[in-house]
């Protein structure tokens, strides 16, 4: 009898990946019937005259393949709210690229600008994304923790942390997982370190748009002398409520597009025609985008109103659609087992913050994701009020 046939093993690029811990707390709060406030996105829907839009550009023919840095129609209105909102107006033609969600554009920014022997300097806790990639990249990560419990900058060790291989630096604000704001006087700071470097800025900006209680978003577009060294990352996914549609955005200098463009036409070469259409004439009016604080921030304070009423301490939700809560009162379980009792016996789905750090640690904290509906998050309180 003849033997299988063997498949060859090359050596795993990633040996430290698994299975996110997002995708196992989704398939145990599917699987317990738990409300799930873990993974990150909206359970309702973006609005239909968007829908409408895409669909009239289907009808249109507008369903071949687009120019590799997306169509022009809506890098001239990306760079046209870019400048009405932050000052600053990018070049359609050269500066702004249409991406496959800003997960794909954060992974070409670092491809296209980071080589063995680099470092980048990642702020932890941090999204999930950006270890992997500077890995791929053959890079070296070098990590500087935020501060414990207000998670702001550390610029003193920021500062420390730069070295003459010092690449990039990738910033995060408003912040996933732990939902704080940098402010005009932290870019300030930030570029007071850069100035004499020629480190580049990864500005992971997709909560661009959920900033509260008055508090304006620091966008490193604003800020001229980030910008000339700069890929800001932007979703509209994120923004719209249409995070399955995966497109985004990067706002760069020339020179720096130039770069990133080379490495976007191989590993992705262009996005979604229909809904690059329709994403441009929705941007014509943009009360949807500037109404979103206001939108995110109701939904914040039913929220914190209701978890003001159990035994979660509440840590400070800035911006972002996150809550992050301090569970020692209830439990002096690890954050990951704590989420999984939380899950399985209360029905309601968080994540832990040690997820977010390269040496799991425990602070006694869990991440909540409020983009959800009312009738969800009350369902959600009413069980968290039981602990």
């Amino acid at each position: 009898m003849n033997a299988l046939p063997r498949t060859p093993l090359p050596p795993t690029r990633l040996p430290k990946v698994g299975t996110t811990i997002f995708t196992v707390m989704s398939a145990l709060a599917a699987e317990r019937g738990a409300v799930n406030l873990g993974q990150g996105f909206p359970d309702f829907e973006g609005d239909p005259a968007l829908v409408d839009a895409v669909c009239q550009a289907m009808r249109e023919g507008l369903n071949q393949y687009p120019p590799m840095a997306g169509v022009a129609p809506l890098r001239d209105a990306v760079a046209a709210k870019t400048a009405a909102l932050y000052g600053r107006r990018y070049d359609p033609a050269s500066e702004i690229t249409i991406t496959a969600g800003a997960t794909q554009a954060i992974l070409t920014a670092i491809l296209a600008v980071v080589g063995p022997g680099d470092e980048v300097i990642v702020l932890e806790p941090n999204y999930d994304s950006y270890v992997p990639n500077i890995e791929l990249a053959g890079g070296s990560v070098v990590r500087v923790a935020l501060k414990a419990e207000t998670f702001r900058p550390d610029f003193d060790a920021i500062a420390a942390a730069i070295t003459p291989r010092t690449r990039a630096i990738i910033v995060n604000t408003p912040h996933n997982p732990s939902a704080t704001i940098w402010r005009a006087a932290d870019l300030d700071r930030l570029a007071e370190i850069l100035r004499p470097t020629e480190v580049l800025l990864i500005a992971d900006e997709v909560y661009e748009h959920m900033v509260y209680d008055g508090e304006r978003h620091a966008s490193a577009s604003a800020h001229p002398e980030l910008a000339a060294r700069a890929f800001v990352i932007s979703s509209f996914g994120k923004t719209f409520h249409v995070t399955g549609w995966k497109v985004g955005t990067v706002a760069a200098p020339a020179a720096l597009t130039a770069e990133f463009r080379k490495v976007h036409q191989f590993n992705v070469f262009t996005v979604n025609t229909p809904m690059q259409h329709g994403l441009a004439r929705y941007l014509a009016d943009p009360a949807p985008y500037l109404g979103l604080p206001a939108f995110y921030q109701r939904k914040r304070d039913l929220f914190r109103s209701g978890l003001a009423a159990t035994r979660l301490r509440l840590l400070p939700s800035e911006g972002s659609y996150f809550q992050v809560v301090d569970y020692s009162a209830i439990s002096s379980l690890g954050e990951a087992d704590f989420c999984r009792w939380l899950t399985t016996e209360v029905g309601v789905a968080a994540i832990p913050l040690s997820a977010f750090y390269d040496d799991g640690r425990n602070q006694g904290l869990a991440r909540f994701c409020y983009a959800k509906t009312d009738e969800t998050l009350n369902e959600a309180l009413g069980r968290l009020a039981r602990i």
